[in-house]
């Protein structure tokens, strides 16, 4: 049986997520040992009693070859921490979802990616904005990720795909249960053009409580946040906080001091949320110039197996040379000399004291020699 299913049947399990499921892999080593593992041993890897007889119960009713053919035959794909293709933006938050499930893909122009939310209740304004902001996003090669949802989200998800770009929604249901029901036709455009995502499992209905922890998601897929239009009891000030926590930049749309729907964007810009005035702020805060261009030029970088393997311990937190070689297991000489040509490429940036980082528009998989 795939790994893969063996992270799918922990997903299935209520009470385990991230946390868990990283004591669980410190402890058993793999997901395949741990499925088989008597309770006293879930009980020492750190899993409370009530979550070890959730899992038994699972375990023993669940058929996890029926349930990959399952989503198989729904043409949904599987993506897991062990992925090279997992989104490396979303994996450096502090909880990442062990499992994402999508229809569609998700790829490597999908590093460049800047979420669009807001209200359900948009006003005339708020329509043309965010009309205006996914349209210049898409055409400059950003993708625009929002949550699928009446008013702001809709709107953003339908101009990217009308101007040629693409979009990813991200869902607080399983990837088979469109909601609401009415944007079902427009999640079949968005999968053939970017992705409908969900770390919840298949199946799984649109419970009030799954949205605002899918909103961390939205969050961490992206380099900034952008909220068009909020009440203040919005739930795209749930995406704006995430994306504070998660050290990543939140722009606001200034509103009509008598409109409600402003009432929360312009909260947020008293919190000191950046305001936005125009649009070219958007790639220059977040140096952003040329995305098309750089997309062109990185599908021409060659990165060698030592740099491919060194990227995936760098992040946009700054990495001493001595952690970097701990992480890759590589002697001090060659970290050195591989991090200067990975700087001459573009690929790192050595933020000073022997610190790097990972370029912002290079942090992707690259082809290998």
């Amino acid at each position: 049986m795939e790994k893969q299913a063996y992270w799918v049947g922990f997903n299935l399990v209520r009470g385990i997520g991230s946390v868990r499921m990283k004591n669980i892999l410190d402890y058993y080593g793999s997901l395949e040992i741990a499925w088989d593992a008597p309770a006293s041993g879930l009980t020492a890897a750190g899993l409370p009693a009530r979550v070890v007889e959730n899992f038994i119960q699972v375990r023993s009713s669940v058929n996890l070859e029926k349930v990959m053919e399952k989503i198989t035959s729904q043409g949904v794909q599987v993506y897991t921490w062990d992925d090279d293709i997992y989104p490396k933006r979303l994996k450096e938050i502090a909880q990442p979802p062990p499992v994402l499930f999508a229809k569609g893909s998700i790829n490597v122009e999908d590093d460049w990616a800047v979420s669009v939310v807001g209200t359900r209740r948009i006003t005339p304004y708020g329509r043309q904005v965010t009309s205006e902001i996914a349209r210049f996003l898409a055409e400059n090669g950003i993708t625009v990720v929002s949550g699928l949802a009446r008013g702001v989200d809709a709107i953003a998800h339908q101009t990217a795909l009308q101007s040629g770009g693409r979009t990813i929604a991200v869902l607080g249901s399983g990837v088979d249960v469109v909601y609401p029901p009415e944007h079902r036709k427009l999640a079949e455009e968005i999968s053939v053009q970017g992705a409908v995502i969900s770390d919840y499992p298949m199946g799984t209905q649109p419970e009030s409580t799954n949205f605002p922890p899918r909103n961390r998601i939205i969050a961490g897929l992206s380099l900034a946040t952008i909220v068009v239009e909020a009440g203040e009891t919005s739930g795209a000030l749930i995406t704006a906080k995430f994306a504070v926590d998660q050290g990543r930049d939140v722009f606001a749309v200034p509103g009509s001091i008598l409109t409600p729907q402003s009432e929360g964007t312009n909260h947020l810009i008293e919190e000191g949320a950046r305001p936005l005035l125009r649009m070219s702020e958007i790639l220059e805060v977040l140096k952003l110039e040329n995305i098309p261009e750089k997309q062109a030029n990185r599908k021409s970088i060659t990165a060698t197996q030592d740099e491919k393997k060194l990227l995936q311990y760098l992040s946009q937190e700054p990495k001493y040379i001595d952690e970097i070689c701990n992480l890759s297991g590589l002697p001090i000489q060659s970290v050195s000399a591989t991090l200067t040509m990975m700087e001459l490429k573009g690929l790192v940036t050595h933020v000073g004291g022997m610190n790097y980082v990972a370029a912002r528009e290079q942090k992707a998989t690259y082809k290998v020699n």
